[in-house]
């Protein structure tokens, strides 16, 4: 049932995104070296996903006057070499009894300044300064925080193939049965459908129910859905290694008019938020979009904490939708809009879309409609 997968990316794009980020980091902000390890960001640059996370240290060294250099166990080394931007870095190896950290250190410079990914293991990092004691690290998030936040063209195909296939996912789950079943059978059947419709990872299937649709981070159990409940779903993962996360919620039965009158304000908080999507607008001011017309509504307090978070290699990334984040909006950026109300032990709705800010304001990739859906 899955769609066709799209075309790899090819040398060309991973060799630009480092020479980018390599660039990015030295001039303005003195970290000339750039140290990635295995996650999303050796993925996004280079396109090399080790087997399985292992102790062994693989690290990409990257630097705006020389080219890329991957650095695996040699057992690694032919996966590296087959890796889709393979030609765009040099490998190198070492063996096992050899010392890893001095081969690394051969890669960079005893008084070097580099920035590290922020997934590196603290093994990995404070091995590498013992065996560089001179040197000095920071976050590459520090550094960079916005390092893959823009996307080009393949990656807002993939983001939009990775929103239709969850779009496809929740029209089905709709038909399906509610009341008398558990959370977590609803979330399995959920994220079966996710799975069907090509999607390679599901993060999470939040189905929280009732006095659960309160709670943001519910994780579904065997509570059995019962009429009357309000049922909020939010679902995300990967597709063709691109991230989706959408939030709907339902009603078993006929809703109560208060009910109904939340989910409304909640719904107008969403479309506030995304009228307010245009370059250059920070991400706070997204934010205070959406609390207005919660707060408005007598709910100050009974919202979410930010109103939306990136989405692309991971389904949290940034930038982030909240207060005190002045890092104004780009065309190419992708990212949540899922205002919510949660009144604690009665009930809570949430919508959620992933958006892209464009040149002339926002496109949602997400289009199921925002109604209350009454299921059985």
């Amino acid at each position: 049932m899955g769609d066709a997968a799209p075309g790899a990316f090819t040398d060309e794009v991973y060799a630009a995104r480092m020479d980018r980020t390599a660039y990015q980091a030295a001039a303005p902000r003195g970290s000339p070296g750039v140290l990635v390890t295995p996650g999303p960001d050796l993925v996004w640059l280079c396109g090399y996903r080790p087997t399985a996370p292992i102790e062994r240290l693989t690290l990409l060294v990257l630097t705006a006057t020389s080219q890329p250099r991957l650095l695996v166990p040699a057992l690694d080394r032919p996966t590296a070499e087959a890796s889709p931007g393979a030609g765009a870095v040099r490998v190198s190896d070492w063996w096992e009894g050899q010392d890893a950290y001095a081969a690394a250190a051969g890669l960079l410079r005893p008084h070097g300044r580099y920035a590290v990914s922020d997934a590196t293991w603290a093994l990995h990092l404070l091995c590498l300064q013992a065996s560089l004691p001179l040197a000095t690290y920071q976050p590459l998030s520090v550094v960079l925080p916005m390092r893959r936040a823009v996307k080009d063209e393949q990656e807002m195909a993939r983001l939009t193939a990775a929103a239709a296939a969850a779009d496809t996912a929740y029209e089905e789950v709709l038909g399906l049965r509610f009341g008398g079943r558990s959370e977590r059978e609803l979330a399995a059947d959920l994220a079966g459908l996710l799975r069907a419709h090509g999607h390679s990872r599901v993060d999470f299937t939040v189905v929280g129910a009732g006095p659960h649709a309160a709670d943001p981070h519910h994780r579904p159990g065997d509570r059995v859905i019962g009429d009357g409940d309000m049922v909020v779903l939010d679902f995300g993962g990967l597709k063709d290694g691109y991230g989706f996360d959408i939030a709907r919620t339902v009603h078993v039965g006929a809703p109560t008019d208060e009910e109904r009158r939340v989910h409304e304000t909640v719904r107008a908080a969403q479309r506030a938020a995304f009228g307010a999507v245009r370059p250059g607008v920070s991400c706070q001011e997204v934010d205070r979009a959406a609390r207005a017309v919660i707060e408005e509504a007598g709910h100050a307090g009974h919202g979410a904490r930010r109103t939306g978070h990136g989405v692309g290699v991971t389904t949290h990334e940034p930038p982030y939708l909240v207060e005190g984040e002045e890092q104004p909006l780009e065309p190419g950026m992708c990212f949540s809009l899922e205002p919510g109300i949660h009144l604690p032990d009665r009930f809570g709705v949430r919508i959620e879309d992933v958006v892209t800010c464009t040149e002339d304001g926002g496109r949602r990739l997400n289009t199921t409609s925002h109604e209350l859906a009454i299921v059985r």
